[in-house]
Formats: C-alpha cells, sequence, structure tokens
C-alpha cells in the first residue's frame, strides 16, 4: 500500500525538511501523514504534501501562531493570502508600538523627561455635573482600543433613549492599564434625561457592567493629543507632562486621570488633536 507513498526521510528531502521538523508538525496538527502504520509506527506522505510542509515551515519563520498557521494551510489561495496578509498587519502595528515604547523608554532613561514633556501645551477647564451612563471592564491596554470602541458605540447608541449626547464621551482610569494591570476603565457619555437614563440601565442587567451616575463639576488641568499620540505608549508621555505641570504648581489630583474625546475619530488623520489628557484638581 506503500508503493504511491514516500517515507518519511525521502518525503523529508523532496520538501526540503528534516524529519525532526515533520514529527514536530504532525505532533502539532500541523501536518498528519497521509497513512501511519499502525505495526511498525512508519510515518508516509503522498508528494503532493511536499508544498503544504514548505508553507508551514516558512510561516513558522514569521512567528506566526500555530492556530494562525493551521488557518493559512486550510484555506484556499485569496483566502489564504489574505490571512497571510492580516497576520503581517498585526505583526507591523505591534513593531510600530514596541518602537514607540522604545523610544519613549529612551527619553526617560536618557534624561531627555522634560523634552518630552515640553511638546505638551497643559491648561485647565472647570467642567459642570453631567449625568452619564457608563461601562466598565477589566482590561488589559492591548485589548483597550478595540473595548473603548465598541463600549462608546453601545453607550452613544443608548443615549438616544436617554434625551441624546450632550457632552464628550469621555474615559476614567479607576486604577492603572498596561501590560500587567487591568484597571478598571470605565467609558462614560453624558446625556440630556436622567430618569430616562436610570430607566435604560434598568433594563440592562449586569451584562456589561453598565451603571448612570453623576459626575462631579471638576477642575480639569488637561493637555490636547492628537489621534498618532493617543496610541500606547504615546500617550504616556502625555499624562506625565500633565502630572509634571501639577507638581510644579502644588496641584493635587481630585479624582482618577481620563480621556476625553471630542472629535469624529474615525473622520480624523494621524495629526488631528482628537483626545484631552486630563486630571482633576484642588
Amino acid at each position: 500500500m506503500h508503493e504511491e507513498l514516500l517515507t518519511i526521510g525521502a518525503f523529508a528531502a523532496r520538501a526540503r525538511l528534516s524529519a525532526k521538523a515533520l514529527r514536530l508538525y504532525d505532533r502539532l496538527g500541523l501536518l498528519a501523514p497521509a497513512v501511519v502504520d499502525e505495526t511498525s509506527g512508519y510515518r508516509y506522505y503522498r508528494a503532493d504534501q511536499a508544498e503544504p510542509a514548505r508553507l508551514v515551515a516558512l510561516l513558522r519563520q514569521l512567528d506566526m501562531p500555530l492556530a494562525r498557521i493551521a488557518d493559512v494551510v486550510g484555506a484556499d489561495g485569496t483566502e489564504a493570502a489574505d490571512l497571510l496578509a492580516a497576520y503581517w498587519a498585526d505583526v507591523e502595528a505591534r513593531v510600530a508600538g514596541q518602537r514607540a515604547l522604545a523610544e519613549y523608554l529612551r527619553g526617560r532613561l536618557s534624561g531627555r523627561s522634560s523634552e518630552m514633556y515640553g511638546k505638551f501645551a497643559i491648561e485647565t477647564v472647570d467642567v459642570p455635573a453631567q449625568v452619564v451612563i457608563t461601562e466598565s471592564r477589566h482590561t488589559l491596554a492591548d485589548e483597550l482600543p478595540t473595548w473603548i470602541g465598541a463600549s462608546m458605540g453601545r453607550l452613544e447608541t443608548a443615549a438616544r433613549e436617554c434625551g441624546g449626547v450632550v457632552g464628550a464621551p469621555f474615559v476614567i482610569y479607576h486604577s492603572e492599564v498596561s501590560m500587567e494591570s487591568d484597571g478598571p476603565a470605565e467609558c462614560c457619555v453624558p446625556v440630556a434625561d436622567e430618569a430616562a437614563a436610570r430607566t435604560w440601565a434598568e433594563r440592562q442587567g449586569r451584562v456589561w457592567e453598565t451603571t448612570v451616575r453623576v459626575a462631579p463639576a471638576a477642575r480639569l488641568a488637561y493637555t490636547r493629543v492628537t489621534k498618532a499620540q493617543v496610541a500606547h505608549p504615546q500617550i504616556l508621555a502625555a499624562f506625565e507632562a500633565v502630572g509634571q505641570w501639577m507638581a510644579g504648581r502644588g496641584l493635587e489630583t481630585a479624582g482618577p486621570c481620563r480621556e476625553i474625546y471630542f472629535a469624529d475619530w474615525d473622520a480624523a488623520g494621524a495629526g488631528d488633536p482628537v483626545c484631552d489628557v486630563a486630571f482633576p484638581v484642588k
């Protein structure tokens, strides 16, 4: 029965891979032999499995996770190419974030913090009390942008039942959000009708950790940042700049820090102002 099949050694030579690699691919569920002899345990492969074997090897050189390799190998033509493109876009975004973090840390370690902070103009503003509908979640930094977008979308839709949106949405960080700390963070949308908002919240239950409350009036120390600067870790420099400015003027924090989104995120370009990074002060 093995006449049309290749032994693992012969197949490894044809695929330009080692027998060890082929055993690994089998164990990982990426490329199973066509036949395994029940008596001897010998593995046999079809000649047309050579191309998938080489593809697995090349994808592993891209540090692609095993589950995504399996998806690419199992897809056809254009779909496989699209899956690879999506993965590589994720890689480039991650590398860009790491590059920005390295530059940020380089500035801190080299004593250029004041130079970084000097790029931000700090002001204060008084904001009135606001009725807000909110959604809270414990989340790490890499999941934060996706969650903020989804949460704001849900809250802005809900605001139609609560008299409409009457102020810029904002995100409050009740504790640090990083790759090691998960907050929680709270998305807030100011609405016009408190009674309608409370009726809406009662219907939600605890599905999205929603609530309605009155955010108290506050004086905020803030700096305005662009869409590009909102990305982590660039935004850390903005928060630290506001903190340094407050310390230099003897101001104390009067509540958790926040990001206030006043612009159309989707329509904004990388250099357009979209967000105020702020601390309540006293």
